[in-house]
């Protein structure tokens, strides 16, 4: 047994060896390649065959006697028209405390008013925009019982 194993060891190694050699010329075989003659590049136009697009479909339809809804729009404007400029005004009040704010607020739901509240770090601002001067000016003078300080003016639009 000790003569198996003495020499069992340097034989598997000649295996292993052979097994190497005859794979690593397997994978770099002998004989050269010809890389003598350099890479030229042959370009050729080859024109594309017209494909069917499937939007073309939608457009035989007619023919079909059949229309796909499609979304389009028809404007026709009458220019001749003399565009008149309506007068808008703003009421503009600045609130100080948590009451102010809520008094304005039932004040605005009594009046129905549409309303924007602007709020910076130190302080809220209330504007409304309104065509009727005269229900603004009614609202300021409600406003002075809150002790709320409000002015109506001309509202300027930038164009």
């Amino acid at each position: 047994m000790q003569k198996i194993l003495k020499w069992f060891t340097p034989v598997l190694a000649l295996g292993v060896a052979i097994f190497i050699i005859f794979f690593l010329i397997s994978i770099n075989p002998s004989y050269e390649q010809d890389y003598g003659q350099p890479l030229t590049h042959k370009s050729e136009v080859t024109q594309k065959k017209p494909q069917d697009v499937w939007l073309n479909h939608f457009s035989k339809t007619q023919t079909l006697g059949y229309f796909y809804p499609v979304n389009e729009v028809f404007i026709e404007l009458d220019l001749d028209e003399e565009i008149v400029s309506e007068t808008i005004y703003k009421l503009s009040a600045s609130l100080l405390d948590p009451y102010q704010l809520f008094c304005l607020k039932e004040e605005l739901k009594q009046h129905s008013l549409k309303y924007y509240l602007m709020r910076d770090k130190d302080s809220v601002e209330l504007l409304i925009y309104s065509k009727d001067v005269e229900r603004l000016n009614s609202l300021v003078r409600v406003l002075k019982n809150y002790q709320i300080s409000a002015k109506v003016e001309l509202f300027k639009e930038d164009v």
